[in-house]
Protein backbone atom coordinates (compact mmCIF):
# COMPACT_ATOMS: atom_id res chain seq x y z
CA UNK A 1 0.00 0.00 0.00
CA UNK A 2 1.71 3.12 -1.28
CA UNK A 3 -0.48 6.07 -1.03
CA UNK A 4 -2.15 6.50 2.15
CA UNK A 5 -5.88 5.70 2.69
CA UNK A 6 -6.91 9.80 3.67
CA UNK A 7 -4.92 12.31 2.31
CA UNK A 8 -5.88 16.09 2.06
CA UNK A 9 -7.69 15.50 -1.26
CA UNK A 10 -9.98 12.88 0.11
CA UNK A 11 -10.55 15.10 2.90
CA UNK A 12 -11.48 18.23 0.59
CA UNK A 13 -13.97 16.23 -1.13
CA UNK A 14 -15.51 14.83 2.06
CA UNK A 15 -16.45 18.25 3.17
CA UNK A 16 -17.45 18.93 -0.41
CA UNK A 17 -20.89 17.09 0.25
CA UNK A 18 -21.95 20.09 1.97
CA UNK A 19 -22.08 21.96 -1.58
CA UNK A 20 -25.02 19.45 -2.66
CA UNK A 21 -27.86 20.23 -0.52
CA UNK A 22 -31.00 17.87 -0.77
CA UNK A 23 -32.97 19.03 -3.72
CA UNK A 24 -36.87 19.62 -3.45
CA UNK A 25 -39.00 17.88 -6.24
CA UNK A 26 -36.47 14.92 -6.98
CA UNK A 27 -36.01 11.44 -7.23
CA UNK A 28 -35.36 10.52 -3.74
CA UNK A 29 -33.36 6.84 -2.64
CA UNK A 30 -32.20 6.30 0.80
CA UNK A 31 -29.98 3.47 1.18
CA UNK A 32 -27.35 2.36 4.36
CA UNK A 33 -24.19 0.14 3.81
CA UNK A 34 -24.51 -2.76 6.35
CA UNK A 35 -20.90 -3.45 6.62
CA UNK A 36 -20.21 -0.18 8.18
CA UNK A 37 -23.42 0.97 8.57
CA UNK A 38 -22.91 4.30 6.54
CA UNK A 39 -26.12 5.96 5.22
CA UNK A 40 -26.89 8.50 2.29
CA UNK A 41 -29.89 9.98 0.98
CA UNK A 42 -29.49 10.67 -2.50
CA UNK A 43 -31.87 13.24 -4.42
CA UNK A 44 -31.80 12.87 -8.71
CA UNK A 45 -33.15 15.64 -10.74
CA UNK A 46 -33.94 14.70 -14.26
CA UNK A 47 -34.82 16.12 -17.42
CA UNK A 48 -37.80 14.67 -19.31
CA UNK A 49 -35.60 12.28 -20.78
CA UNK A 50 -33.69 10.99 -17.60
CA UNK A 51 -30.77 12.85 -17.51
CA UNK A 52 -29.29 14.29 -14.62
CA UNK A 53 -29.30 17.54 -14.24
CA UNK A 54 -28.59 17.94 -10.32
CA UNK A 55 -27.71 15.74 -7.54
CA UNK A 56 -28.36 16.58 -3.81
CA UNK A 57 -26.85 14.63 -0.88
CA UNK A 58 -27.21 13.83 2.97
CA UNK A 59 -24.14 11.37 3.57
CA UNK A 60 -23.34 9.72 7.09
CA UNK A 61 -20.25 8.00 6.20
CA UNK A 62 -16.33 7.96 6.43
CA UNK A 63 -14.43 10.46 5.06
CA UNK A 64 -14.06 7.81 1.48
CA UNK A 65 -18.17 7.16 1.57
CA UNK A 66 -18.03 11.33 1.52
CA UNK A 67 -15.63 11.74 -0.88
CA UNK A 68 -17.29 9.27 -3.16
CA UNK A 69 -20.90 11.12 -3.00
CA UNK A 70 -18.71 14.61 -3.42
CA UNK A 71 -17.78 12.62 -6.86
CA UNK A 72 -20.91 11.27 -7.89
CA UNK A 73 -22.65 15.21 -7.45
CA UNK A 74 -19.91 16.59 -9.31
CA UNK A 75 -20.07 14.58 -12.31
CA UNK A 76 -23.54 13.05 -12.73
CA UNK A 77 -25.41 15.87 -14.49
CA UNK A 78 -25.73 15.52 -17.97
CA UNK A 79 -25.46 11.50 -17.47
CA UNK A 80 -28.32 9.22 -17.71
CA UNK A 81 -29.17 5.87 -16.07
CA UNK A 82 -27.22 3.60 -18.33
CA UNK A 83 -23.98 5.80 -17.76
CA UNK A 84 -24.38 5.76 -13.73
CA UNK A 85 -25.06 1.94 -13.43
CA UNK A 86 -22.09 1.54 -15.80
CA UNK A 87 -20.16 3.15 -13.39
CA UNK A 88 -21.27 1.70 -10.14
CA UNK A 89 -20.59 -1.78 -12.14
CA UNK A 90 -17.09 -0.79 -13.07
CA UNK A 91 -16.58 0.51 -9.20
CA UNK A 92 -17.77 -2.84 -8.56
CA UNK A 93 -15.64 -5.09 -10.69
CA UNK A 94 -12.35 -3.29 -9.53
CA UNK A 95 -12.98 -4.01 -5.70
CA UNK A 96 -13.31 -7.70 -7.05
CA UNK A 97 -9.73 -7.32 -8.84
CA UNK A 98 -11.81 -7.58 -12.45
CA UNK A 99 -10.80 -4.20 -13.75
CA UNK A 100 -8.99 -1.24 -13.50
CA UNK A 101 -9.73 2.15 -12.01
CA UNK A 102 -13.26 3.33 -12.94
CA UNK A 103 -13.92 6.33 -16.18
CA UNK A 104 -15.09 8.06 -13.76
CA UNK A 105 -13.36 11.82 -12.93
CA UNK A 106 -11.62 11.83 -9.85
CA UNK A 107 -12.42 8.10 -8.90
CA UNK A 108 -8.30 7.52 -9.20
CA UNK A 109 -8.23 9.73 -5.50
CA UNK A 110 -10.25 6.48 -3.95
CA UNK A 111 -7.50 4.09 -5.81
CA UNK A 112 -5.43 3.34 -1.54
CA UNK A 113 -9.45 1.96 -0.91
CA UNK A 114 -9.27 -0.98 -2.63
CA UNK A 115 -7.38 -2.49 -0.15
CA UNK A 116 -9.63 -1.94 2.56
CA UNK A 117 -12.76 -4.48 1.56
CA UNK A 118 -14.41 -2.64 4.80
CA UNK A 119 -14.64 0.89 3.06
CA UNK A 120 -16.31 -0.56 -0.38
CA UNK A 121 -19.58 -0.44 0.82
CA UNK A 122 -19.29 3.14 1.68
CA UNK A 123 -17.60 4.24 -1.22
CA UNK A 124 -20.42 2.33 -3.76
CA UNK A 125 -23.46 3.22 -1.80
CA UNK A 126 -23.55 6.87 -4.04
CA UNK A 127 -23.40 5.61 -6.43
CA UNK A 128 -26.14 2.34 -5.53
CA UNK A 129 -28.09 5.39 -4.54
CA UNK A 130 -28.11 7.18 -7.97
CA UNK A 131 -29.06 4.45 -9.73
CA UNK A 132 -31.63 3.36 -7.44
CA UNK A 133 -33.36 6.67 -7.36
CA UNK A 134 -33.42 6.62 -11.28
CA UNK A 135 -34.54 3.07 -11.44
CA UNK A 136 -37.65 4.23 -9.23
CA UNK A 137 -38.03 6.93 -11.60
CA UNK A 138 -37.72 4.85 -14.86
CA UNK A 139 -40.54 2.07 -13.66
CA UNK A 140 -42.86 4.64 -13.19
CA UNK A 141 -42.49 6.05 -16.78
Amino acid sequence: MSAPLYNRDILALAVATADFPLLENARRASLRAPLCGSRIVVDVDTDADGIVQAVGLHVEACALGQASAALLARHAPGRGLTELRAARDAIAAWFAGEGGVPDWPGFDLLAAARDYPARHGAILLPFDAAVAALDTAEARA
